[in-house]
């Protein structure tokens, strides 16, 4: 999807790995590697003074393996000027966004803060626990159309997750929907949203005009949004619609601190692409429905006209099945189990 003219890109170029650049009086900006056609991720270092004392706080972590372990100690060491990590912020399960916090905690002594949905995911991806298992995984997809040659080879990766996630803590503190996190003197106010993970947190700063957005809220691609096994019949695109439409109550030129990309301004612009991006998906998706009932695997090349890896096509099952449901929730399509135990949605 093509970048949107009206956003405003206030920083050129990302830092590179292992450094920190400042780009807002107390606020760093660090980016890791990721090993993925979204090669990156962005994490935001804080000052965190508390009781008396200097500290740092950090949101989000990387992946759990050794090349993200070095670029944070050369970080740290080129940034922190004595100050401890004394708080790290989890802004939801993914791996690219929790796995390296055992590491973090452990090497820094530093609090866990995140949601407990996000906490509890952790644990139950890790452990193919609660609907999070590769087998789990295949029956879902197997459901809508997945044939076995796909099956196998997302066998075949096993629990990625828990190569990505090699360690979790046992404990965190739990923040909750509107709480309002103290750190480096200023107020940031949390807040909740669903659909790409089941209680992702963002973080917004008023005195700062800053929204620490995770995936919620991204740039140039519309995040992952997808039905997972387990909750097989969710409509997690309607909660995800919901949860950006709740941003335009803040100020149009709030400086948008995205997980992937490059930090913007224009959230109520991006939003509105948002929406009408996942419009012309669901027209297009309704319109192929119409012509003959698709399984989410026959509805892929419409969504996805290209072609799809094993990794790719995990969260493109999972995204189209999340695309027929809303359609299905919205009385646009019908969904009927086959003589073969597939299921297919037709208008």
């Amino acid at each position: 999807m093509p970048r949107p003219a009206a956003l405003e890109f206030p920083f050129e170029a990302p830092p590179p790995p292992g450094a920190v650049r400042e780009i807002a009086p107390g606020l760093g900006w660090l980016r890791m590697p990721l090993p993925f056609d979204l090669d990156h991720i962005n994490l935001w270092l804080l000052d965190d003074a508390r009781e008396g004392r200097s500290a740092l706080a950090l949101v989000d972590t990387g992946l759990g393996n050794a090349e993200t372990r070095a670029l944070h100690e050369q970080a740290f060491a080129a940034a922190s000027r004595g100050r401890a990590l004394a708080r790290l912020v989890v802004t939801h399960y993914h791996p690219d966004h929790a796995g390296c916090a055992a590491w973090l905690v452990e090497r820094h002594g530093a609090e866990l803060w995140m949601t407990r949905s996000e906490f509890l995911t952790v644990h139950a991806a890790r452990n193919g626990a609660a609907g999070y298992s590769i087998e789990q995984q295949l029956s879902l997809f197997r459901a809508h159309g997945m044939g076995e040659d796909a099956a196998q080879a997302l066998r075949g990766r096993g629990n990625l997750y828990g190569k990505m996630v090699p360690a979790f803590p046992d404990s965190h503190r739990r923040v909750l929907e509107g709480e309002v996190l103290r750190i480096g003197g200023r107020e940031w106010r949390a807040i909740v949203g669903y659909g790409h993970a089941p209680e992702h947190l963002s973080l917004y700063c008023e005195e700062s005009n800053v929204l620490i957005a995770g995936d919620m809220l991204l740039p140039k691609i519309s995040t992952n949004i997808a039905v997972r096994p387990v909750d097989p019949m969710s409509n997690p695109l309607q909660t995800f619609l919901d949860s950006i439409r709740r941003y335009r109550a803040l100020p149009e030129d709030v400086l948008v601190l995205p997980s992937h990309g490059l930090p913007f301004r224009g959230a109520h612009a991006r939003i509105a692409a948002l929406e009408a991006h996942h419009a012309a998906r669901l027209e297009a998706l309704e319109a192929a429905c119409r012509q003959a009932p698709r399984s989410a695997a026959e509805a892929l090349d419409v969504l996805f006209p290209r072609r799809l890896d094993s990794n790719a096509i995990f969260f493109a099952m999972g995204e189209a099945i999340a695309h027929l449901n809303y359609l299905y929730y919205a009385g646009r399509v019908e969904r009927r189990t086959g003589a073969d135990g597939v299921v297919r949605f037709c208008a």
